[in-house]
């Protein structure tokens, strides 16, 4: 059937867009999309039949092992407890800095990112652990919840990060490049984050009023981290370092963290049955998951290119002579607005499609692009009403705090990692450089 390119992105696009609003989950969502796009424009029967075989080779990848792998590493330390024990030794081990708390949550989250992948297990843990106590201190909600919250998103840049995994796969670019990129814009937001902190307790100490300090010192202080946290700091070394010297495809490095964290639990002694079956389960209705939006989302992009959609946007968009910066400034404007109301994995289905032709169209490095999308994704993470952590955030926190004061608690922070975004904008070369350390 012969239709108008932006008829074709009206039906399509706006059809999944309409679904999902109206609340279907987002694999249907876009499998209803693309049975109604394989009909019109894959010649009605054929395309159907056709469906099947679409569906299964976007699956049957190798390069999609490493996202599975991620998150059942993620979930064997979550399951053991061992990842708990790491935030307690480095609340004993800060002290006599303003706001001690609140950069414990960030040390403790930037820690606990690099082991689980996980944005919203992140805020949860950090939630439930350090959120109480903070509030019983006396510390003001938005700095005991800001620095929770912010921190939690940063498990999507740093690695290893399933969401950072399942973009490249998608996207069908370098896994290791992406991977490793996103140290350097997470590290960057987690100093940014305890100057903030920092700053602001010096300025104004009733947000956060004193806490008690250790009266441990030297070996008695230093011992839980050496003991919980080192030991960690394998895992990340086992995945990233075997990547960055090319010992290990980001595959085979997936395989040696979850190696690790079950030698690591074991030597903790918390590794039980019990837990690795829970581990296995939840790290199992995970994928499931995800392997019907991977479905969806290739199969989707297939049928907007079929449809005429794809190079009718590309067309318009080489009509206004944009450069790529201006092309990167307005994709994330528009990744940023659809935060405000849409989870992640439905962002990256609906812009991918359509984000990496105009890249390659301007010369764009995919790998800043991907960069930058997932830090759109992060600020939309916080963004209000709807960022996923603000929930999160609401569902740990205690009754009296209402949902405007954990807006009022994201806001800062969500202008801080918009300065990382603009830097990086400025700067490309920051996202790039790691990567460039691999040619």
């Amino acid at each position: 059937m012969v239709m108008e390119w932006y008829w074709a992105l009206m039906l399509l696009l706006g059809g999944a867009v309409g679904l999902l609003i109206i609340g279907l989950p987002v694999a249907f969502a876009f499998f209803t999309a693309n049975i109604l796009g394989a009909f019109i424009f894959l010649r009605g029967e054929i395309g159907l039949s056709l469906m099947p075989i679409e569906y299964a080779l976007s699956i049957t990848k190798f390069t999609l092992v490493p996202v599975a792998l991620f998150i059942l590493m993620g979930e064997i330390l979550f399951q053991t407890g061992v990842a708990f024990r790491s935030i307690n030794a480095i609340d004993r081990l800060i002290a006599r800095v303003p706001g001690r708390l609140a950069i414990v949550s960030i040390a403790g989250g930037s820690v606990f990112s690099s082991l689980s992948g996980s944005t919203i297990a992140n805020t949860a843990i950090l939630g439930n652990i350090l959120l109480p106590d903070m509030l019983r201190r006396g510390y003001q909600p938005a700095l005991a919840m800001g620095p929770i919250m912010a921190v939690g998103g940063i498990a999507m840049l740093i690695p290893p990060s399933a969401l950072a995994v399942l973009l490249a796969s998608l996207a069908e670019r370098s896994i290791t490049d992406l991977l490793i990129a996103g140290v350097l814009p997470g590290l960057m937001m987690s100093a940014l984050f305890v100057i903030y902190v920092v700053i602001r307790c010096r300025l104004n100490p009733s947000l956060a009023p004193q806490a008690f300090e250790n009266s441990e010192r030297g070996w008695a202080r230093w011992r839980p981290f050496c003991v919980d946290v080192l030991p960690l700091f394998i895992i990340f070394a086992v995945v990233v370092g075997s990547i960055f010297m090319r010992i290990a495809a980001p595959e085979e490095a997936a395989a040696l963290g979850c190696l690790a964290a079950t030698a690591i639990s074991a030597a903790y002694g918390k590794l039980t049955r019990k837990s690795l079956m829970r581990a296995l389960r939840e790290t199992a209705k995970i994928n499931v998951m995800l392997l019907f939006i991977i479905t969806g989302s290739l199969t989707f992009a297939q049928v907007l290119q079929v449809s005429g959609a794809t190079s009718g946007v590309l067309e318009a968009i080489n009509a206004t002579s944009l450069t790529p910066i201006s092309a990167m400034l307005l994709m994330m404007a528009l990744l940023l607005f659809l935060g405000c109301f849409m989870d992640q994995i439905s962002m990256i289905l609906l812009t991918l499609p359509f984000f990496l032709p105009i890249a390659d169209t301007l010369g764009m490095n995919s790998t800043w692009l991907m960069v930058m999308m997932l830090i759109a994704m992060e600020i939309s993470l916080m963004t209000p009403p709807f960022g996923l952590l603000l929930f999160v955030m609401k569902g740990v926190a205690p009754a009296h705090i209402r949902i405007t004061q954990i807006y009022q608690a994201a806001l800062p922070f969500i202008g801080l990692e918009l300065v990382v975004m603009a830097v990086l904008i400025a700067f490309p070369s920051l996202a790039l450089f790691l990567p460039g350390l691999l040619r």
